[in-house]
């Protein structure tokens, strides 16, 4: 008789492997269910790349007007132009990546399709920080800001809620009317170009759609500098070689003056509550569940060590933006590789120097127009969110009315702060950092000292 010893052996091993081979198919069953998420899609090179070149097209104006804008404003040479606009679209492509692909270890980057652009607002502050206290604090500016957005980030969930519509709206308001008093000089060398180049914008915002909407600005700054070679304006272009890297530090070394700080430590804490919003858009656009307390913290870690590269390159905080989310809405392509892909776009532009070097010669009337658009633009955005508030009694309209005397009254009398000292002339003789600040502090005293009605509105 046999041994039942070996018929068992059989039988067990015999049912091990039914049951791996089950799991496997159960396995593969189960990733067949589980598709890769649309953010997460991989697609072939041949797709990728003209997705990529919509999201270069949506981006590429904010740099290229903010830029020569600051260039501009700060009398730059055509050479040191070429070579900051160059880092400029660097540190975007840089941006991008951070965020589309992000670094896990060091928790940098949503991965989400963002791109990072030099923000009308945080470009705002950095001229009128330049302008009062020079380029080089400016730089310094930005990089003590870069750093505080570094420190407070553990703090963001306390941090965040001082920063409501109602102060996110009059400060960007401020930050608008500000700008387009420094902006406006600018126009003035040639008022005839500066109306030309308004009209053509116009123009383009009225006939085009979509991704080329977006894109009016640059068609403006293209469309007026044809109009300026046509009247014969004398254009001056830097010479060099087809490749270059950005030069560092090009206004000296940075000077850190914590006091001229101030309106750009401001923007950065207010950058958190714009993140915030900016992640829900995102993550909403490509079906992904918002989580703002993974995710703001992230991405603004990328927006702070990219605007690092900011300060030592000579241009302005930089900061995460959803504007190109409306090309995922119109391709209904929502994989974070096609933003990648728009960084490394961005790099190539910025390391191809001749291009650069065309765009740098644009004349000051041209950018001066481009400008007060982009400022005027930057107010009529801050009303919009202050118009969705509830100003019709008594708490709201006080905070903003009497923030805005304050933010106000260093545009239109400046002279007034002349006998302060200098610590004191360098807040309250700054509309933005001013006017910010007493937001705050007024929204958050009418918040908890208000009548109940008032603070439930407040709130």
């Amino acid at each position: 008789m046999a041994s039942p010893v070996p018929e068992t052996g059989t039988e067990t091993e015999t049912g091990t492997g039914t049951t791996a081979r089950a799991a496997d198919d159960a396995s593969a069953a189960a990733g067949a269910a589980s598709p890769v998420a649309p953010v997460d899609e991989r697609l072939p090179l041949p797709r990728l790349a003209p997705l990529a070149f919509q999201h270069l097209l949506a981006g590429v104006a904010a740099p290229v007007s903010s830029v020569i804008l600051i260039a501009t404003t700060l009398s730059l040479s055509a050479s040191q132009t070429a070579s900051l606009l160059s880092a400029t679209l660097v540190l975007c492509g840089i941006g991008a990546l951070l965020q589309s692909l992000g670094v896990k270890a060091l928790r940098i980057g949503a991965r989400l399709p963002f791109l990072m652009l030099p923000g009308g607002a945080a470009v705002a502050i950095f001229l009128q920080v330049a302008k009062e206290h020079g380029p080089a604090t400016a730089s310094g500016s930005v990089l003590i800001a870069s750093v505080f957005l570094l420190l407070v980030l553990p703090f963001y969930g306390r941090l965040v809620r001082y920063f409501p519509p109602l102060v996110m709206g009059t400060t960007v308001v401020l930050i608008g009317i500000n700008m387009i008093k420094i902006t406006s000089p600018m126009i003035a060398s040639g008022p005839g170009l500066g109306f030309a180049t308004l009209g053509i914008t116009a123009l383009f915002f009225l006939l085009m759609r979509g991704v080329w909407r977006q894109m009016s600005v640059l068609f403006g700054l293209v469309g007026g500098t044809v109009v300026a070679a046509v009247s014969g304006t004398t254009f001056h272009m830097a010479q060099g070689a087809a490749f270059a890297l950005p030069d560092p530090f090009p206004y000296g070394a940075p000077h850190f003056d914590l006091l001229a700080a101030v309106p750009l430590l401001v923007f950065a804490l207010a950058s958190l509550a714009e993140a915030t919003g900016q992640t829900v858009l995102n993550s909403e656009a490509v079906g992904r569940t918002p989580d703002a307390a993974r995710d703001v913290p992230r991405i603004s870690r990328a927006d702070a060590v990219t605007s690092l590269g900011a300060g030592v390159f000579g241009t302005s905080l930089m900061v995460t933006s959803a504007e190109n989310i409306g090309i995922v809405q119109l391709t209904r392509v929502r994989s974070r590789f096609v933003t990648a892909g728009a960084g490394v776009l961005l790099i190539a532009c910025g390391l191809i120097t001749p291009l650069t070097r065309l765009l740098a010669a644009i004349p000051e009337p041209v950018v001066g127009a481009a400008g007060l658009i982009i400022y005027a633009v930057i107010a009529t955005m801050g009303f919009g969110m202050l118009s969705r508030e509830n100003l019709s009694h008594g708490t709201n309209g006080i905070v903003v009315a009497l923030a805005l005397c304050v933010g106000l009254l260093p545009v239109f009398a400046p002279e007034m702060y002349a006998g302060l000292p200098v610590w004191a002339r360098t807040i309250f003789g700054s509309g933005v950092a001013a006017g910010a600040l007493a937001a705050v502090i007024l929204a958050a005293v009418f918040s908890r000292l208000g009548p109940p009605q008032d603070k439930r509105d407040a709130a």
